[in-house]
């Protein structure tokens, strides 16, 4: 066999046990940092499934469509902010594990910070209140009566 037909040998093994690996590796390399885009939309969005987590770290079979269907968008073109937007559309902004500032939603972020302003005032005029009422207030000596006044001063005087 001549030396060229070695090298023909070789590339053709090489491709044959490539090949079926070959489109997933396309897949992937496509669109450079397609997985962690969609991790980063699914991470925003809450599964409809299990509430209280998000449709990135969601086992539920719905969070998985989720994310397959946040991967065929982005690979139709849409950008990030399109699919969410799909979403929205879709749900409401329910779906969004952090809401818009703006409108409404903007208790949601504000009413926290308002309740602790309002603990912390309430906490300092409290301590300043105790603090305060200990030093200026003074309470009048208790009345004494003068037979029990004589017997304390005898009986101080007898034991010294």
């Amino acid at each position: 066999m001549s030396r060229a037909a070695i090298v023909l040998t070789a590339v053709l093994a090489a491709l044959a046990l490539v090949g079926p690996a070959a489109p997933a590796i396309d897949a992937q390399t496509a669109r450079p940092g397609t997985e962690e885009v969609v991790h980063d939309i699914a991470s925003q969005l809450r599964c409809v499934v299990c509430q209280n987590l998000s449709v990135a770290d969601s086992p539920s079979e719905m969070a998985g469509q989720m994310r397959a269907i946040i991967r065929e968008r982005l690979a139709a073109g849409e950008s990030p902010a399109d699919v969410q937007h799909y979403f929205v559309d879709r749900y409401g902004e329910w779906i969004l594990l952090s809401p818009p500032r703006r409108g409404f939603n903007l208790l949601v972020w504000l009413l926290p910070l308002a309740a602790v302003v309002v603990g912390l005032a309430a906490t300092a005029a409290l301590v300043w209140r105790w603090t305060h009422r200990r030093r200026g207030v003074r309470t009048a000596p208790a009345a004494v009566d003068p037979a029990m006044s004589e017997r304390i001063r005898r009986e101080l005087e007898r034991g010294s």
